[in-house]
């Protein structure tokens, strides 16, 4: 895998791009982002955005290493100063089209989005709905559903 970012570089640009536009992102909105972000990546360009793995959680995908970051704010707006940092325009521009796209969606909306979708659903098996899990997400299924998704759209 090359040209791989930090996640936390993700989440910076993430959150100071949506204060920017006046979002204000929980953790639950930012893992939400983060999945979308990891997944067009994967579908769009057929590379990861990072190494690190999401986990099928209760409340969607999260990529633990970020939710750690940020636990602390539990619900509340995450309002820690961060300074936006320099990406390559390419990736600025990918990031900018997922917050266009699912930024001003909620985090409730966000996370039952990623419920009804295939690669959350199919890392939980049978669990019930308010079992805890760490099952890993795959980048290919990810790759696999999202690609697959944007052959399907019309445009």
């Amino acid at each position: 895998m090359k040209n791989l970012v930090e996640p936390s570089v993700v989440s910076n640009y993430l959150l100071c791009e949506c204060r920017e536009r006046g979002e204000i992102l929980t953790n639950l909105k930012l893992q939400k982002l983060l999945f979308y972000a990891q997944a067009w990546h994967l579908a769009l360009k057929n590379t990861s955005l990072f190494e690190e793995d999401f986990q099928a959680w209760v409340h969607g995908p999260v990529l633990p290493s970020q939710y750690q970051r940020f636990k602390d704010f539990k619900w509340r707006a995450i309002d820690v100063e961060i300074d936006k940092p320099e990406l390559p325009e390419d990736l600025r521009d990918f990031l900018d089209e997922i917050i266009d796209t699912f930024g001003t969606e909620t985090a409730i909306s966000l996370e039952l989005m990623t419920h009804r979708e295939k690669p959350w659903k199919e890392a939980r098996g049978n669990l019930p709905p308010d079992e805890a899990s760490n099952a890993i997400i795959t980048k290919q299924i990810m790759t696999d559903f999202y690609k697959a998704l944007s052959k399907s759209q019309v445009y």
